[in-house]
């Protein structure tokens, strides 16, 4: 089917323009012309009003629509999670598991096997661009909310699991001083791609994971060590190497804006990416749920424990621009890129993703900027009104 997308100002990745028009054909952006006489067979859809700018990328994404990867067990609620996440401008994604027992990690492989074997179908399963292993080879003296229960050395068979290339993109978040420089190194090697995150390390044990093939670090600030005068530690680490990406939860809640502010000018521009770290509650009219037998409550946007502890985000990848603007002052183009181009970079998909041109996939959110609402959503060229 070819359509036409028209009247919307539109954000290619770089710039704004006006009077353009994107026509869609297999799934592909077909081409970008001036505003037609005629559509000439095309379906067209009117954008007046909207800005019109590539899909979100959320390298992050614990759950959304009621249901978490922890726990699901089938198909239905991995697509009723890419389905909530949609409706916030989000159209490529990773599901990420936080730590749990092998039997699980072993069905979560399953179930992306399976979301892949409905790619380019009409489908918010098409979606799903890989998989987050966010543990469980990680240091509880940063747990979080992981359970202490499921905390353990590198298991035999992990790295033929978490890196098998059936599984599309892999992304494992380990703490490098629990798994060392070789595991990191046979991940990269294996295609994977790695992030410190939940992690004690001090500076120059993130020195040897990035000369190992540390490629980012999970949710900034938040469950690593902070950077001091005399040990920079983690976020220390982060924010000195140029060439690393780093994601921040902009929710407010769990970073300061001035922290926020700060880490993203003294990272190069694009290296800095938003991520949503979102639970159940995202899309969802329940707002309590539970994590391994723990009740999870989101309140006034904020995801805790009963006793206060932040757990997860109740998050979307249009509040994270929308606080990107509001919150921390940034102009919207940098922050439409915050959520598109430099995750699909961070993935190594920006060949695909993160821009709107010819050849590049039809993955496309249309939405109102003064509300910050999502009207329209593309995936593989497959509309959704919202």
């Amino acid at each position: 089917m070819k359509q036409i997308l028209l009247h919307a100002r539109l954000f290619d990745g770089d710039q704004f323009h006006a009077g353009k028009a994107v026509t869609l054909k297999d799934g592909q952006i077909d081409s970008i012309i001036d505003t037609p006489g005629s559509l000439g067979g095309y379906v067209p859809h009117d954008l007046t009003g909207l800005v019109l700018a590539p899909g979100f990328v959320d390298t992050q994404v614990n759950g959304g629509g009621g249901v978490m990867l922890n726990g699901q067990t089938d198909l239905e609620g991995l697509e009723l999670m890419a389905d909530a996440h949609r409706r916030f401008g989000t159209t490529s994604m990773l599901p990420t598991l936080i730590s749990d027992s092998w039997s699980s990690m072993e069905h979560v492989a399953r179930l992306i096997r399976q979301a892949h074997r409905h790619w380019g179908e009409d489908s918010s399963l098409s979606a799903i661009k890989g998989v987050h292993f966010e543990g469980p080879y990680l240091n509880v003296d940063r747990k979080g909310v992981h359970p202490e229960k499921q905390l353990r050395a590198i298991d035999d068979d992990a790295l033929e699991l978490m890196t098998h290339p059936d599984l599309g993109v892999r992304l494992i978040t380990v703490a490098p001083e629990k798994v060392g420089p070789s595991f990191i190194r046979d991940c990269v090697s294996s295609g994977a791609l790695v992030s410190a995150g939940h992690t004690a390390a001090g500076f120059q044990e993130i020195a040897a994971a990035l000369r190992a093939g540390l490629r980012g670090f999970t949710h900034l600030f938040n469950a690593m060590t902070p950077m001091g005068s005399r040990e920079p530690g983690v976020v220390g680490a982060a924010l000195d190497d140029p060439d690393s990406w780093c994601g921040l939860i902009a929710d407010g809640f769990h970073v300061h804006p001035a922290s926020m502010r700060n880490a993203i000018k003294a990272k190069p521009k694009g290296k800095i990416m938003l991520v949503t770290d979102a639970m159940a509650s995202v899309g969802a009219e329940e707002k309590s749920f539970t994590l391994n037998g723990t009740t999870i409550t989101a309140k006034d946007g904020r995801c805790q424990l009963e006793d206060g502890t932040i757990a997860g985000s109740d998050l979307s990848m249009m509040g994270a621009v929308r606080n990107g603007v509001e919150l921390l002052g940034l102009p919207l183009p940098e922050v439409l890129r915050m959520a598109s181009r430099y995750p699909a970079q961070f993935i190594r998909m920006d060949t695909s993703l993160g821009s709107v041109a010819p050849g590049f996939a039809a993955d496309l959110v249309a939405f109102d900027p003064t509300t910050w609402t999502v009207r329209h959503s593309w995936i593989n060229g497959y509309h959704k009104a919202h």
